[in-house]
C-alpha cells in the first residue's frame, strides 16, 4: 500500500493568514496529503509568511531558515503568504534551500506548484508568478477546512484600496474585491451546521466590502442576511473596521441585532489631522469623534479596541 505524502504546515502572522493556511490544509488534504506535526517525517514543509513589517519579516525568515536547516532529501519546503509575495527574490536569496515560491494570489494554486517540483529539479526556486486576485472564482470551488473550536473566521473579501503612506497591504494583497454575499452566507450555514459558535468577520478593511459591488452599505447589508441566514449562531463579530467607513447605518444594523457582538475594531492611528493627513487617513477629527459619540450611544458598553 502506498504510502500518503505528508505536509507539515506553520501559519505565521494575522488572523487572515490562518484563513489562507486552513484553505492551503484543505486543498492538501483534498490531494490525499495528511498532515504531520513533527517537520521531520514531512515531505512538504509549506510556510504561510508574514511580510508586513520588519519583525513579522524577520520571524518568517528565522523559521524558513530553521527548516531549511534541518531539510533532508527529499523534502520540499515552499515559502507562501505575504513575504513571498512582497519580496520573492530576497527570500530566495536568504534561503536558497527554498523550492518554492507562491504569493498571496495565488496560494489556491499550491498543488500546481508542488506537483510542478515533483516533476522538475530546478536550480533555483520556482515562483509561482501571481496574477490579478480573482476571490470569487477561486474560492468557491475550494474544500472547506475542518472546524477547530467553538469560533471561526470568514473572510468576505481580499485585498485593499486604501493608500495609506505607511501601509504595504495593497502592494501585497492587491486591490479589494469583495466576495459574493450568496457565498459568504454559504459558507457561514457550513459553520454552523459543524457546530461554530462565534463567526468572525475578517477582511483587510470589512467596512469596505462592496464597494466593488456598486453597495454603499455592503457590510450593513451583509450582516443583516446573516443574522437572517444563521438565528441559532449565538456570536457575529466585525473586525478590521476603517475609521472614515464606520457609518450610522453600519452602527444601527449592529446595534439592532444581539447576535452582532457590541465589538469595533477601529485603527484611529492619531488624534492630530495634520499628522493623520501625512499618514493619508481620515483626518476628520470631529467627524471622527461624531462617529465614537454614535457608536457609544447606540451600544452602551461597546468595546473598541484600536
Amino acid at each position: 500500500m502506498t504510502k500518503a505524502p505528508r505536509y507539515h504546515l506553520i501559519s505565521l502572522g494575522c488572523p487572515k493568514n490562518l484563513v489562507d493556511s486552513a484553505g492551503l490544509a484543505a486543498l492538501l488534504e483534498g490531494a490525499g496529503y495528511e498532515r504531520s506535526d513533527d517537520a521531520n517525517s514531512a515531505d512538504l514543509l509549506l510556510v504561510n509568511t508574514c511580510g508586513f513589517i520588519e519583525p513579522a519579516r524577520e520571524e518568517s525568515l528565522q523559521v524558513l531558515q530553521e527548516l531549511a536547516r534541518e531539510k533532508r532529501q527529499g523534502q520540499q519546503l515552499v515559502a507562501a503568504g505575504c513575504y513571498s509575495e512582497r519580496c520573492p527574490d530576497e527570500l530566495a536569496k536568504a534561503v536558497p534551500e527554498i523550492d518554492g515560491l507562491i504569493g498571496t494570489r495565488r496560494w489556491v494554486n499550491v498543488l500546481k506548484l508542488v506537483r510542478r517540483l515533483d516533476r522538475e529539479k530546478m536550480g533555483g526556486p520556482i515562483h509561482h508568478a501571481p496574477q490579478a486576485p480573482t476571490p470569487e472564482r477561486e474560492i468557491r470551488d475550494l474544500p472547506r477546512a475542518a472546524v477547530q473550536g467553538a469560533s471561526a473566521y470568514l473572510k468576505i473579501a481580499e485585498g485593499c484600496r486604501r493608500s495609506c503612506a505607511f501601509c504595504a497591504i495593497p502592494l501585497i494583497k492587491g486591490p479589494a474585491v469583495s466576495r459574493a454575499p450568496e457565498s459568504i452566507v454559504a459558507d457561514a450555514r457550513w459553520l454552523d451546521k459543524h457546530g461554530v459558535k462565534e463567526i468572525i468577520l475578517i477582511a483587510q478593511d470589512t467596512t469596505d466590502y462592496g464597494h466593488d459591488r456598486d453597495q454603499r452599505e455592503g457590510l450593513a447589508d451583509l450582516l443583516e442576511r446573516l443574522v437572517k441566514a444563521l438565528p441559532t449562531v449565538p456570536w457575529i463579530r466585525v473586525m478590521y473596521a476603517y475609521p472614515g467607513r464606520l457609518t450610522n447605518r453600519l452602527i444601527d444594523t449592529m446595534a439592532s441585532h444581539p447576535q452582532i457582538l457590541p465589538y469595533v475594531d477601529l485603527p484611529l492611528q492619531h488624534a492630530h489631522p495634520d499628522v493623520l493627513r501625512r499618514m493619508r487617513r481620515p483626518a476628520d477629527v470631529e467627524g471622527l469623534r461624531a462617529t465614537l459619540a454614535h457608536l457609544r450611544a447606540a451600544m452602551p458598553g461597546v468595546a473598541i479596541r484600536t
